[in-house]
């Protein structure tokens, strides 16, 4: 295996890694007039900054993939280009401008932020160039036709669990999440399922200022003092780290059950999290201890090759490139980004790590969902939460 490094001015620096041996000539986007010709795609994942631990376990399993599959999608050898994703909507829209535009690529997966992927969705629907996002999936992403997610809409981890709380928490339930776009969707997606369950609000939910909030001492005394059997939270990354550090050493850890999306314990998050992470339960499309046959190949070889588990995002990224790799193939002998599209919205079962799942009309999974809780710093299945999506 091969790594080729080329500058690209201010934008970032990509890396394109030939996966295979010998690849004689050019790699091309496209390869409409070459039977077994390379196909070049598009990594648009954060290489800086705060998402960089995601891009890095989004990378790992798509990559992962191809190297399980001999360095080929679909029978043909694969070049993948990576570009950084960055922070912001504007440095994820220039990354995948030159994607599309210099580079040329047949198609494109990955991407981190919601603003990011609402901001490049009509340049991939101008293009005609297929996005198989792995991550980013906002409830405001509607109506496209070769944009897909191998991931979930934002709202669903919060919908898997409300009917779930709104039978073990024995009372009202305080809600507090960041206050942006997917914390809101979380919040808003719990609510749809434990409001018919039977739940009820303790006052009204909270959104901390993102990402300035440090300090969730007065949200923790607003807590204690709401009298809450439990809370549902949505927190990621440093800010999971400070608020389930800050719970414990306020008192209400095993005082006050919490409840949250899975990115509050996922990857790395954990490991900075300690034993204070213990006991919290968490909904999520994946947990590295499933026991089915594709997470038995999966998850071992992802944690021989990298040293540490697999997450949710490296699962949803090995899926994007399982299923580009059943489109290419379909595509026949006239692979061209259309062509790979369209057999994409035909590429029924996916035998997925997380379970069999398969796109909806939203190009989005219809999928099962777990309950989680954290035992001896990992998270571990403890429940079915049934299946969304459809």
């Amino acid at each position: 295996m091969a790594r080729r490094f080329r500058p690209v001015g201010l934008i970032a620096v990509t890396t394109s890694l030939l996966l295979a041996t010998a690849c004689g000539g050019a790699s091309l986007g496209t390869s409409e007039d070459n039977e077994n010709g390379s196909v070049k795609i598009g990594l648009l994942l954060p290489r800086s900054g705060i998402y960089k631990a995601l891009g890095d376990d989004m990378k790992n399993g798509f990559e992962l993939y191809v190297k399980q599959q001999g360095g080929k999608l679909g029978g043909r050898e694969v070049e993948l280009v990576v570009a950084d994703e960055g922070e912001t909507a504007d440095s994820g829209k220039a990354a995948a401008e030159k994607l599309v535009k210099q580079d040329r690529v047949l198609a494109v997966s990955g991407v981190v932020s919601s603003a990011t992927i609402n901001g490049v969705k009509d340049l991939f629907e101008t293009s005609k160039i297929p996005l198989v996002g792995s991550n980013a999936s906002p409830t405001t992403l509607t109506g496209a036709e070769y944009v897909w997610r191998t991931s979930y809409v934002n709202d669903e981890p919060g919908k898997a669990l409300g009917k779930h709380v709104a039978e073990k928490a024995g009372g009202p339930v305080f809600l507090i999440a960041a206050g942006y776009q997917a914390g809101r969707d979380e919040v808003e997606g719990f609510k749809s399922t434990f409001l018919p369950a039977g739940g009820k609000i303790a006052g009204e939910e909270v959104y901390t200022p993102f990402p300035g909030t440090k300090n969730f001492q007065p949200y923790l005394a607003q807590i204690e003092r709401s009298g809450a059997k439990s809370v549902f939270c949505f927190y990621a990354g440093g800010a999971a780290v400070d608020f389930v550090k800050q719970y414990r050493d306020f008192g209400l850890a095993g005082k006050i059950p919490l409840y949250a999306p899975g990115f509050l314990t996922e990857g790395g998050v954990l490991k900075g999290q300690g034993e204070a992470a213990t006991g919290i339960f968490t909904s999520l499309n994946y947990s590295a201890d499933l026991d089915n046959a594709a997470n038995k190949r999966f998850a071992p070889a992802y944690t021989s090759a990298y040293g540490s588990a697999p997450t949710t995002y490296a699962m949803a990224s090995w899926d994007a490139a399982q299923v580009l790799d059943t489109a290419i193939k379909a595509a026949g002998g006239t692979v061209t980004s259309e062509t790979v599209n369209a057999a994409i919205a035909k590429v029924g079962d996916i035998d997925s790590p997380r379970g069999t799942w398969r796109f909806n009309s939203g190009g989005t999974p219809i999928q099962p969902w777990y309950l989680r809780e954290v035992k001896q710093g990992a998270n571990t299945v403890s429940a079915d939460l049934g299946r969304l999506g459809g």
